[in-house]
């Protein structure tokens, strides 16, 4: 979460840039950092999947009679899925803003 947070910080710092300071290299740091975001986000979504098959794996595992420890991971699981849909649901959102933004720059030069 740590690393999203700090994107997220980025693309909010260069989304509060004013439309006059928009030069060569401001552009440049947005598409840099738009690309770092959809990396992120693609990194996010393989956590996702990762998570959602465990899941399925330990409920098939549950099937065959409960245990303890397979609950306790599950219920782990869950809010480490839950957590890394936030983030990229965030993480989404924010993108969205910087490519309309970038968008607003190429338009202007």
């Amino acid at each position: 979460m740590d690393d999203v947070s700090t994107l997220i910080s980025r693309i909010d710092s260069l989304l509060e840039t004013p439309n006059e300071a928009y030069g060569a290299d401001v552009v440049a740091d947005m598409e840099v950092t738009l690309t770092d975001g959809y990396a992120a986000a693609l990194a996010l979504e393989a956590e996702h999947w990762r998570l959602q098959s465990r899941i399925g794996a330990i409920a098939a595992e549950l099937a065959d009679g409960p245990e303890k420890a397979c609950t306790e991971e599950l219920a782990s699981l869950a809010g480490r899925l839950a957590a890394a849909k936030e983030e990229l649901e965030s993480l989404r959102q924010t993108l969205v803003s910087l490519r309309h933004r970038i968008a607003l720059a190429a338009r202007a030069a």
